[in-house]
């Protein structure tokens, strides 16, 4: 089983291949009804992971960052605040025409928020997990990934509301600070305290 930070990185992949794909299709600017339907079935399913993706890394991954992670607080609030522009983007692209200018206009805000962010993200928080986690936490919580999108193949099934950076920030630090000595594979867990409760 793969440890979270590899299946993150799996879908930084995925989503790259997608845009690029994206790019492939605009290049041809067919308007066509043909056109416009191979547009909606390669962004359909890349809307929906970015919004699933990133309410899974808020729900298992960055509260966790926050626990274990070396002066992780700046590298969350980026990462939430990036969520929010992509799913902004997203949002912006369900309200008008697939293929028009709005919505490529759109689309290309999703994908310059998830550009930035994957490179952030790849740089800081995922590198700063590998050195602190210890793998017996990486894997429980790839599981729990896993186990996510399996249980919410699309966007309609999880909150995709923007969310306070700060506020969230502040509310999963105190949840973390509860976590004891559960923090560390020595006190005698894998250091996933309440995961649970998540």
């Amino acid at each position: 089983m793969s440890d979270i930070t590899d299946l993150i990185f799996e879908d930084h992949t995925w989503f790259r291949e997608q845009f690029a794909v994206l790019d492939d299709l605009r290049a041809t600017r067919t308007t066509t009804q043909a056109g416009t339907a191979e547009l909606e079935r390669v962004w359909r399913p890349l809307a929906d992971r970015l919004d699933v993706h990133a309410v899974a890394e808020e729900e298992i991954f960055y509260p966790q960052l926050l626990r274990v992670g070396e002066d992780p607080e700046d590298e969350t609030l980026d990462a939430i605040g990036d969520h929010n522009d992509i799913r902004d983007g997203v949002r912006d692209a369900e309200n008008v025409d697939v293929g028009s200018d709005e919505w490529w206009a759109a689309v290309d805000r999703a994908r310059l928020a998830n550009d930035e962010h994957r490179a952030e993200e790849e740089r800081e928080g995922l590198a700063n997990f590998r050195r602190t986690a210890p793998s017996g936490l990486r894997e429980a919580l790839g599981r729990r990934f896993a186990a996510y999108f399996a249980e919410h193949p699309s966007r309609a099934t999880v909150d995709t509301s923007d969310k306070d950076p700060e506020e969230y920030v502040e509310a999963n630090e105190d949840t973390g600070s509860s976590a004891g000595p559960e923090r560390t594979p020595e006190a005698g867990g894998l250091g996933i305290g309440s995961l649970k409760g998540q």
